[in-house]
């Protein structure tokens, strides 16, 4: 089963056609200051926040290569350096392009910055995705520690504050999602849900996974943003709470 949502209700977010020019992938504009890309390989979600204090970036895709052509695109946006980053799990085309930003502070739960070092099966399961061993290899080798572990933290980002919560097991035993109130009121609160919340294909259940305690955890991350957020998936198009809800549901049944 593949989830449907219509977006009739929702603004869809704007391609900006500036972002053709001189970029390396396709960006959305999400609200002022707030953008997400697609990367080609599996369809993950990078998030990006302009910031006062520099850009924050949300996930950092598979590699360093991708992570290089992502710092690009960051400063031709941004017109700033990347100098924090959150990770919203521990899975590889999440973490593995963080090490190419040398002078952005790193977020993550603690679990994360523990796996970090479980190189053979992140090599694994990378491998088993159809990433480039090569790249793979070379990103690994790069890793380093996290700086802040943290299931919730507020950020103070100068001209704006970000939350990061933990709302519960799901996908994996540590999912952070990141909050972003809106900045005027007539602009809507975004929130990057990591893999609690898939578009492009269904939610992934493995053996990180807990079934049980996702729908709970989804109704958390639904208090978190509210009724009227944008939601962004870990993989695929935004999504509103309807989607969400839809997601609960197939998840309650698969048990």
């Amino acid at each position: 089963m593949v989830f449907e949502c219509p977006f009739a209700w929702l603004r869809k977010p704007q391609v900006i056609p500036s972002y053709g020019r001189g970029v390396n992938f396709v960006w959305e504009r999400l609200d002022a200051g707030v953008h997400r890309a697609r990367l080609p390989f599996l369809d993950v979600t990078v998030g990006l926040v302009e910031t006062d204090t520099g850009a924050l970036m949300v996930d950092t895709g598979s590699t360093l290569r991708d992570a290089a052509a992502l710092d690009a695109d960051i400063r031709a946006i941004a017109h700033s350096r990347v100098t924090r980053i959150v990770l919203t799990h521990k899975h590889f085309d999440h973490i593995l392009g963080s090490a190419a930003f040398v002078h952005a502070e790193i977020y993550c739960a603690p679990q994360v910055a523990d796996y970090m070092s479980a190189k053979a099966e992140l090599r694994s399961d990378a491998l088993r995705h159809g990433a480039n061993p090569t790249e793979v290899d070379r990103s690994i080798a790069a890793l380093r520690r996290p700086d802040h572990l943290v299931y919730d933290a507020d950020i103070d980002l100068g001209d704006r504050c970000i939350s990061i919560h933990h709302p519960g097991r799901g996908h994996t035993d540590s999912d952070l999602i990141v909050v972003l109130r809106p900045t005027c009121p007539t602009n809507r609160t975004v929130v990057f849900c990591g893999d609690l919340v898939e578009e492009s294909g269904d939610p992934v259940i493995d053996a990180d996974s807990d079934a049980a305690a996702w729908p709970t955890t989804l109704d958390r991350l639904l208090e978190a943003g509210g009724p009227d957020a944008t939601y962004v998936p870990g993989h695929g198009a935004v999504v509103d709470a309807a989607f969400i809800r839809r997601q609960r549901t197939w998840l309650q049944r698969a048990l």
